[in-house]
């Protein structure tokens, strides 16, 4: 019996289960959509895809109205309906840009009372050198413009200390992907600062003796000239233009600086033409040759013709690890002629030579920027200004100091300058100079 009643029970609870499953399936079963409720809910479905399409399409025809409005702005900026009313140059294709130096020096003459003079040359003077603007315009793809317009020593004008130069006006035009051919007032391929001065790039608040007396920087003249590359690494210069008109008698004879016309109405200047070769194939390195021949460094106006020669090289080595060095070598031979003898003032061969190692390293994020240190040894011919000697001696210089470029482009300078001569001389300069200078 007891068997009898377990076994009800469980068929009786398995009967209940099975009925509640064919109860729930049924329901389930009567909530599946019939086939007109499928279609009705497949045809909406259609209608808001069709919707969709008609938005995105009326999105891709506003893109490319967009675009289309970009490009017509972009054709009138660069056409001459957009062109300046003031200068009549297109805003694109020209360029602008310059720099500046302050300097303070403050120097001492260590020949004072020595060697028959008592004349005190010392210097201690607060001078904005020079501020120069850039100004260059592409007129198309191959032919451009470029000019500077430089202001020295802050005033210009009668009875003032500076003046205002143009040192550069020239075009540029490309005779094929490695050559260009160059006309107008141009800065002469020789030496390194003559081609690069912005203070930024170079050590030391003045510019060394070598590059300003013996190669009389910043050197420009009037002239035609060919630029290229010859091969990889490899390029050259080639200028003919006007020469100097060199004093040959007075304070100032045979100081090839006085020369320089600076093309303002150069009068009687002879036939000159200047070549460089430069490689510059390894990445930090450049190592250049330039000469230069002058028909007559007199002037055409007199009976004389006085001929001279110039050759320079140099080396500039940056290494990534911050060590630098820079070494320049230049020299001019001097021909006299019947009445003019350059060798009778110990003119007739006038060189100079300097080394500057260097050492660049990073500090930080601006302000910080970077430091450089550096030391430079010079040797130069130069006049001793002391009437009845030989007007030219041998100077050297000893210069050490660091720059400071919070920027790039920005650099805070300090140097001591220790001056020597080889023989009797009116001064020498000794002291310190500071100096602030940027480029943009």
């Amino acid at each position: 019996m007891l068997v009898l009643s377990v076994t009800r029970k469980f068929i009786k609870k398995h009967l209940l289960l099975t009925i509640s499953m064919i109860f729930l399936s049924v329901e389930a079963m009567s909530q599946v959509p019939s086939p007109e409720e499928m279609w009705r809910i497949i045809q909406e479905q259609q209608i808001t895809i069709n919707e969709l399409k008609a938005r995105l399409s009326d999105t891709d025809e506003k893109i490319q109205q967009n675009i289309e409005a970009v490009e017509i702005t972009a054709d009138a900026i660069e056409s001459s309906t957009m062109r300046s009313s003031v200068s009549g140059i297109s805003t694109n294709k020209t360029t602008i840009g310059g720099y500046g130096e302050l300097h303070y020096n403050n120097l001492s003459d260590d020949r004072l009372n020595e060697g028959g003079t008592s004349a005190d040359d010392s210097l201690e003077r607060t001078d904005f050198h020079r501020y120069v603007l850039f100004i260059g315009h592409e007129f198309s793809d191959s032919i451009r413009f470029f000019s500077e317009f430089e202001l020295e020593h802050s005033l210009a004008g009668d009875g003032a200390p500076g003046e205002i130069e143009l040192e550069q006006a020239w075009i540029e035009m490309d005779i094929n992907d490695m050559h260009r051919v160059k006309a107008g007032l141009d800065i002469l391929p020789i030496g390194i600062m003559n081609s690069t001065h912005e203070p930024n790039t170079f050590y030391g608040v003045e510019r060394n003796k070598i590059e300003s007396e013996i190669i009389p920087a910043t050197w420009w003249e009037a002239g035609l000239g060919l630029n290229g590359e010859l091969a990889p690494g490899w390029n050259y210069d080639l200028v003919v233009h006007n020469g100097l008109v060199v004093p040959t008698s007075g304070g100032s004879s045979f100081r090839l600086r006085s020369g320089r016309t600076k093309v303002a109405e150069a009068d009687d200047t002879g036939f000159a033409t200047t070549g460089r070769i430069r490689y510059t194939g390894m990445p930090g390195l450049e190592i250049g040759i330039s000469g230069q021949y002058q028909s007559d460094i007199s002037g055409t106006a007199d009976n004389f013709d006085v001929q001279a020669t110039l050759l320079e090289s140099h080396l500039i080595w940056q290494h990534n690890s911050g060590v630098g060095l820079r070494a320049l070598y230049a020299r001019w031979d001097i021909g006299g002629d019947t009445g003019i003898n350059p060798a009778s003032i110990n003119a007739d061969n006038l060189s100079g030579w300097y080394v500057e190692p260097s050492y660049r390293f990073s500090i930080g994020s601006e302000p910080w920027g970077e430091f450089g240190l550096f030391a430079r040894y010079s040797m130069w011919d130069e006049r001793n200004q002391i009437s009845g000697d030989h007007r030219y001696e041998q100077f050297e210089q000893i210069s050490t100091g660091l720059n400071w470029w919070p920027h790039n482009n920005v650099v805070i300078k300090f140097d001591a300058q220790w001056q020597g001569a080889k023989a009797n001389v009116d001064r020498v300069l000794d002291g310190i100079n500071l100096g602030l200078g940027y480029q943009f």
